[in-house]
């Protein structure tokens, strides 16, 4: 009903207001995808942001319309519009179990280890991914600036 790991906004007009934030990121996405490719990028970056792009539009539709045509709004939602639940639909069960009383924080419970989601979250969380482990290749210019003001920094202070 919420956004990631089940989280949730607490208030009556919350669901409204993430899926409204969903929207203006999806658009400001889409604008700095057009830029980037404009500026022409690396086009592994170009790929890392489409991907993060279409995740957005794969959970703002399911957001928007789900709740009309799967009939899956909350009962109390003033309208089924813009309150639709995201449909997860993967689930690796890595571990699932009752974990004992005297271990601090998640004792008791019956926990599992792995969250469940769909193609769309797998596609930003690759995206997401991929910037970070490239980010060298993707930034190569600002590294090399950073590169040029710490050494004038240190022949400034070796003088």
């Amino acid at each position: 009903p919420g956004m990631a790991f089940g989280m949730e906004l607490g208030s009556e007009y919350g669901k409204l207001l993430l899926t409204s934030f969903r929207l203006v990121a999806m658009c400001g996405i889409g604008y700095y995808l057009y830029h980037i490719i404009e500026k022409k990028q690396p086009s592994l970056y170009i790929v890392c942001i489409a991907m993060i792009l279409g995740g957005a539009i794969g959970n703002l539709i399911d957001s928007v319309f789900y709740g009309v045509w799967l009939n899956n709004a909350p009962y109390n939602a003033s309208t089924p519009w813009f309150h639709g639940q995201v449909v997860d639909m993967f689930y690796f069960d890595i571990w699932e179990g009752y974990l004992p009383e005297w271990m601090p924080v998640w004792g008791g419970s019956y926990t599992a280890l792995w969250p469940i989601f769909n193609v769309a979250d797998a596609a930003i969380f690759i995206g997401v991914a991929m910037i970070l482990m490239f980010q060298s290749r993707f930034f190569p210019e600002k590294e090399a600036e950073q590169k040029q003001s710490k050494e004038k920094e240190l022949d400034e202070i070796s003088e």
